[in-house]
């Protein structure tokens, strides 16, 4: 007698999410937009939440199954308007997101604060605000409410010139933490980590700090990234989707570094 091995469905192979609504803070671009994709593919309903309103109703027109909407995370006013918006939400995507170039003692009291407002700030006010909906939704399932924090891995090792960079990345990674465990069966928290990956955040850096010398700085990116290249918005989307799967039931306060081996070497 041979041991029968159930055979995978087309559901549990492409991690579906039907009937699900999700929200995307910085859905207009980049990952953000990869993301907002990858879940409308899903089967999901997607708020694509954004300062550039233009850009997300433009996306949102392009790809259905989702609607734009106005936000600036660093403004409770701003959170609290969307938040009133929006009647259901079993997925949140904390993705918006700012850098800054610069040691300690090149980092502006400014431009510190500026980092912080928006990638630790506005992760905390936009939280906080769509949690009752995270909970309502997850009991209404019978199953925890999912939020996916864009971390990076400048959360997890030093960055020369990153100073506030590195330090607001570290504190979204404390915070996926202290969710996971503050809530551990009505949400399941967790954080992607991505190394470098080729966005318009990217091209951006190398406009305003490496403009003589682009092609050189491309290439020292793609190096320091033992695979020698940089990440496609895709494959920071995938791992988002699964992670707000079903399939992923059994992972919360988890960290998935997605940086061709950069912090592995």
């Amino acid at each position: 007698m041979t041991d029968s091995v159930a055979q995978p469905t087309a559901t549990t192979q492409t991690f579906r999410l039907d009937g699900r609504t999700a929200l995307v803070t910085g859905g207009a671009s980049g990952i953000g937009e990869a993301t907002v994709k990858e879940l409308v593919s899903a089967g999901a309903f997607v708020w694509i939440a954004d300062l550039n309103l233009s850009a997300a109703e433009a996306l949102a027109q392009s790809i259905g199954s989702s609607r734009a909407l106005a936000l600036d995370v660093t403004s409770p006013e701003s959170v609290a308007v969307a938040a009133g918006q929006v009647d259901r939400l079993d997925i949140l995507v904390n993705n918006a997101g700012i850098g800054h170039v610069g040691s300690v003692e090149e980092t502006e009291p400014g431009d510190f604060d500026r980092l912080m407002h928006v990638n630790v700030r506005g992760v905390y006010l936009v939280t906080r605000a769509f949690l009752p909906l995270l909970l309502a939704a997850g009991e209404a399932r019978g199953a925890a409410g999912t939020i996916v924090n864009i971390a990076s891995v400048a959360g997890l090792v030093g960055i020369k010139k990153r100073f506030a960079y590195c330090t607001t990345k570290g504190a979204v990674i404390a915070m996926t933490r202290q969710l996971a465990v503050e809530y551990p069966k009505a949400l399941r928290v967790n954080a992607v980590c991505p190394g470098t990956v080729d966005t318009p955040f990217v091209e951006g850096y190398l406009e305003k700090f490496h403009k003589e010398n682009k092609a050189e700085v491309r290439a020292e990116l793609n190096a320091r990234q033992p695979v020698g290249r940089l990440g496609r918005p895709d494959e920071i989307a995938a791992m988002v989707r699964y992670l707000a799967s079903d399939q992923a039931a059994f992972v919360s306060g988890a960290l998935f570094p997605i940086d061709g081996g950069w912090t592995a070497a």
